[in-house]
């Protein structure tokens, strides 16, 4: 059995990469993992963000380099080719804006430095959505792609100390056309999985590649020119099987990585066709010290709230104004302040709030018990930890509520601090204040477009100065209390 498990803040220490899909994430040995490029709201990425396994360290190596251009590293790219030699990662292709990509390097991972290649013999085209594999040490296999044209059923071989690539002719029953699939090496055959064919279909087709002398992939150049493909089941006795999950998936997505790091695998980033996410995810097995954390189904709908894109809050904001009732537009286009709540706002604790709990134990992957105080003010703190670095456009929807009605608690127990009167004295405090004008709303399908960062900066100056990493360390301390009892 294995488990789906948010990784924790406290799982690692520096800054983790910025949401993106597209990109590569490519162990270098079992030191670090290299992830480069991407995209982010149509923008491409250029950067590079390492993971220290050893020391769980998020890192920005300040990189050295010259291409041919004079540039330090390559261009902004994403759905390109990464294969890592040794502590050296190969780069091809990709694309940037409309193009396609053709040009090569490799940068080295010991002294961080980039050096564009000039390769000979049988160059590939420029493409996208290629995908390669290692083939030990030294040379590098890459099947397929797109290169704004056609789909591509080509396969190269590339050797790493001489640089020089070789188009395989190949025989037998060929796979058709593709790109967007995956291409691993496999007991010395390169498997093929899937991706996108010429006539646009989503395939679910297993290939095998093989040599035909001596059955192996150790030497292919010099054994033969001629290989063969074929069908999976013609080489080997195997079969799919589904691997137990013992709880909900993260949200659905695609190009995202999912990294191996001994027995557990790290997913992150990916795109769902309106958000893009920067989510961390571990998948780990039943025995894992991790997988204790889990107690029920992590979150599957709270996407990372740096990955949502402000086009889709506003998709799904409109859906929620379909709501709103024709008096209540009719005063905001006049400019009258909207109140369709009885005299006395409803504000109830964070204890009572169903929707402000459950916000907070899926942004930490964990449900707190509700009979624990103290831990449950920790989750509520660091939920507002949340709101207080989050910036307007990031806000997911379903947070939006929560919020605001967070908003109001706070404005609540500021007043009664303040003046000791009873929340009906409240209507007579704030009138004629400019802040705190969204005090009244009875529900979030009230807010318009333009109102959420209005909000948010005023949630923000009422928050209480709270020390964020004080607070996670607590958090952490206090779980572990809690599971050691």
């Amino acid at each position: 059995m294995h488990y789906w498990v948010r990784a924790f803040a406290s799982d690692f220490s520096g800054t983790p990469p910025q949401p993106r899909s597209g990109h590569t994430a490519v162990p270098i040995g079992k030191s670090k993992i290299v992830v480069f490029g991407g995209l982010l709201d149509k923008k491409f990425l250029s950067d590079i963000t390492v993971y220290d396994i050893e020391n769980k360290l998020w890192f920005q190596p300040e990189c050295t380099g010259n291409g041919s251009d004079g540039q330090v590293g390559p261009n902004p790219r994403a759905f390109h080719v990464a294969v890592a030699i040794d502590c050296h990662m190969f780069i091809f292709g990709g694309r940037s804006g409309n193009r396609r990509l053709g040009d090569f390097w490799v940068l080295d991972t010991d002294i961080w430095q980039w050096s564009e290649l000039t390769s000979f013999g049988d160059l590939p085209s420029s493409r996208d959505f290629s995908a390669a594999s290692a083939i030990g040490n030294r040379k590098i296999v890459m099947y397929g792609g797109w290169d704004g044209k056609k789909w591509l059923s080509d396969v190269y071989i590339l050797d790493t100390i001489s640089l020089e690539w070789m188009e395989l002719s190949v025989t037998g029953s060929l796979p058709p056309p593709r790109c967007g699939h995956t291409a691993t090496m496999v007991e010395k055959r390169l498997l093929v999985f899937g991706g996108r064919g010429g006539g646009g279909p989503i395939m679910s087709d297993l290939w095998a590649l093989k040599g035909r002398e001596r059955n192996s992939w150790m030497d292919p150049i010099e054994a033969s020119r001629s290989i063969a493909f074929s069908p999976l089941w013609t080489y080997v006795s195997a079969q799919w099987k589904r691997l137990p999950i013992g709880n909900d998936p993260p949200a659905a997505r695609a190009y995202h990585s999912l990294t191996h790091i001994g027995s557990r695998y790290l997913l992150f980033g990916g795109f769902d066709g309106k958000l893009t996410y920067g989510d961390i995810w571990w998948l780990v097995p039943e025995g894992d010290p991790i997988a204790k954390r889990f107690i029920e189904s992590p979150p599957k709908n709270i996407p990372d709230n740096k990955g949502m894109a402000a086009e889709s809050i506003q998709s799904s904001f409109k859906e929620s104004r379909r709501e709103n009732d024709t008096i209540a537009e009719l005063q905001r286009a006049l400019g009258i302040s909207v109140s369709l709540s009885s005299p006395v706002l409803q504000i109830i604790d964070e204890s009572e709030d169903k929707e402000f709990n459950e916000l907070g134990s899926r942004l930490i992957g964990e449900r707190v018990p509700s009979n624990n105080q103290g831990l449950l003010n920790q989750t509520i703190e660091l939920l507002r930890d949340h709101w207080r670095r989050s910036m307007p456009s990031s806000i997911p929807l379903k947070e939006l509520g929560p919020l605001l009605r967070d908003y109001q608690r706070l404005i609540s127990r500021h007043h009664l601090a303040n003046s000791g009167s009873d929340f009906q004295s409240i209507d007579s405090w704030l009138s004629g204040k400019e802040a705190y004008k969204f005090y009244h709303l009875k529900n979030v399908s009230q807010l318009r477009m333009n109102d959420i960062p209005k909000l948010l900066a005023e949630y923000k100056k009422i928050l209480p100065e709270q020390n964020a990493s004080g607070l996670r360390a607590g958090f952490v301390e206090q779980k572990y209390l809690v599971n050691d009892n």
